[in-house]
């Protein structure tokens, strides 16, 4: 393994120094950037009191989502309002679940209509009238 190159510790001239910082400076970004990035906050407070503003608004959002979470309602509320489904399946396999009886229903309903009775069935038992626009009997 090869070793790492030496650490250059002879002292700057003031000059290079000079020349160094002024370079630094050049491609330093600007404060909106930094904003952005949120590596500066876009706020107005003093810095000295930027730190318990932050942890101020960090209660105010814990005390909200606190109040929001007891407002919530119960899993069977949810459930019965068909907000949850109805299911003990893992949450990643109850797309494919329900996908799976919605087709098992359109297979069913299928094979009913494909054992329904002929209409010329109903007219020989006498629950169909011959006539079509003629109401069904009783």
């Amino acid at each position: 393994m090869a070793s790492p190159p030496p650490v250059d510790t002879a002292p700057l001239s003031p000059i290079e120094r000079q020349e160094s910082l002024e370079k630094h400076l050049q491609t330093r970004p600007d404060v909106q950037d930094l904003k952005n990035r949120n590596i500066l906050r876009d706020t107005n407070a003093a810095p000295a009191i930027q730190s318990a503003q932050l942890e101020l608004e960090r209660q105010q959002a814990t005390d909200s989502l606190r109040k929001g979470l007891e407002k919530r309602p119960e899993k069977e509320e949810l459930i019965e309002r068909n907000i949850l489904p109805d299911s003990t399946a893992a949450p990643a396999i109850q797309g494919q679940q329900k996908e799976l009886q919605k087709h098992m229903r359109a297979n069913s309903l299928e094979q009913k209509l494909l054992q329904r009775p002929k209409p010329e069935e109903l007219m020989k038992e006498g629950i169909l009238d011959e006539d079509p626009t003629s109401p069904v009997k009783e």
